[in-house]
């Protein structure tokens, strides 16, 4: 008890050192967990922006293309499916589900994707979150369409309002408008932090009537285009598609239902488990996880050099105390442990402290996260690697606070009651 007393007061004889020693730690152990919080978030977010879904099928390339172009809307695919191999397909027995899914135009940005009803009935992501609605319905005429909450974010976009959508994906306005075909903004998807927030979803048959009148990506002559009010969704006939989704009845089905569909003799497809791919794509990017890690424990190293600065710096003011302390009877090990429980206690305080603001700080930025970067920090608070990088912290703060102790015990040695103060 005395000795606690005694290392109390001493850190408190030294309070602006010892604060400025704790907040340095306390910043390396917040930026620490808000790292490995950050990476796990968009880990989750990563590996969960499609789940439920068997198979993904498209036209033969590569799995990583075929998941960036119809999980993330990135890229374009090198063919296109018919739509009657996806009819063929679907009648599969072991098949439960389907969804089809088409890449088309852009709208100032945006992806357009042309699906149908099923599309917000069986998609999935985050574990079993389903497509919800923040304003408005699915589409269900021609001219309808969904946009994600990004698109109605960013745009200023709101139900009842009419956009157009233009030939070709691009950051402005587009290559060309289909300004005599506007569609009408039916719902407004609520937030899921996957690519779903950033596309605008059409049918089907609206993306057929869209370029009804072209022939061979070439613009129709002005006598040649086909009156809006004479083009019905159900005289629409659908000629190719870009992939679909699957939903086996049994996932003990999905691995012959793979085997199938890259065995089909009527068209070359590619099937690819998305969970798979998923993990294989993020594991390919894990040099970005270990570059975080790092820069975060050189931070942390940082905090431990200004423990040992600030201890090392008194310790000629402490000359004469320790000196006292040999006096009274105080062995050197005594002397040695002093320090390093200081050390300990600074760390520990800091470690306190940096839990403190982590965790203040998920608070109040989740909902800034969750809007403008999609990161959902969901889990639990502390994980158990988060917790053996406190131990570890916590241990390293202990062997720096070594140094000055194992000189002062050396110091303490020579010195004696004489020392001119």
């Amino acid at each position: 008890m005395v000795f606690f007393r005694l290392a109390v007061k001493s850190l408190r004889n030294r309070i602006l050192a010892t604060t400025l020693t704790v907040f340095a730690i306390a910043l390396s152990v917040t930026l620490l967990l808000s790292v490995e919080r950050a990476r796990r978030a968009a880990e989750d977010g990563f590996t969960q922006t499609i789940s439920k879904t068997d198979l993904i099928v498209g036209a033969r390339s590569g799995p990583l293309q075929l998941l960036l172009y119809t999980v993330f809307n990135m890229g374009n695919a090198t063919h296109n499916i018919n739509y009657e191999t996806y009819q063929k397909i679907r009648q599969n027995p072991a098949i439960e589900w389907t969804v089809p899914y088409s890449l088309g135009d852009g709208h100032r940005g945006f992806r357009v994707v042309g699906t149908n009803e099923d599309f917000f009935k069986h998609y999935r992501f985050r574990g079993d979150k389903n497509i919800a609605f923040h304003e408005g319905h699915a589409f269900e005429g021609l001219w309808d369409v969904v946009i994600g909450a990004d698109v109605a974010r960013k745009l200023s976009y709101r139900v009842g309002d009419r956009i157009v959508v233009a030939h070709g994906v691009t950051k402005e306005e587009g290559v060309l408008k289909h300004d005599d075909r506007p569609f009408v903004i039916v719902g407004i998807m609520e937030a899921t932090g996957t690519p779903l927030d950033r596309a605008v979803y059409i049918s089907l048959e609206g993306m057929e009537a869209l370029h009804i009148d072209w022939e061979n990506g070439s613009v129709p002559a002005a006598g040649k285009v086909t009156p809006n009010s004479l083009i019905k969704k159900e005289n629409m006939v659908i000629g190719t598609i870009t992939s679909f989704f699957v939903g086996a009845k049994s996932r003990i089905d999905t691995l012959r239902l793979q085997r199938e569909i890259n065995n089909f003799k009527e068209e070359p497809l590619l099937a690819i488990i998305p969970g798979v791919t998923l993990s294989e794509l993020w594991n390919g990017l894990s040099y970005v996880e270990g570059v975080l890690k790092m820069i975060s424990w050189m931070v942390v190293i940082v905090g431990f050099m200004a423990m040992l600065i600030a201890l090392t710096t008194t310790l000629n003011e402490r000359r004469r105390e320790m000196a006292i302390l040999r006096a009274v009877g105080a062995g050197p090990g005594k002397i040695l442990g002093l320090l390093v429980f200081e050390s300990a206690v600074l760390t520990l305080l800091g470690i306190v402290l940096g839990l403190v603001l982590s965790t203040a700080l998920s608070m109040v930025l989740r909902p800034w996260l969750e809007t403008e970067f999609g990161l959902y920090l969901a889990g639990p608070l502390f994980t158990k690697k988060e917790l053996i990088y406190l131990l570890i912290t916590l241990i390293g703060g202990i062997l720096a606070g070594l140094i000055p102790a194992l000189r002062a015990q050396s110091l303490s040695l020579k010195d004696g009651l004489s020392m001119r103060v």
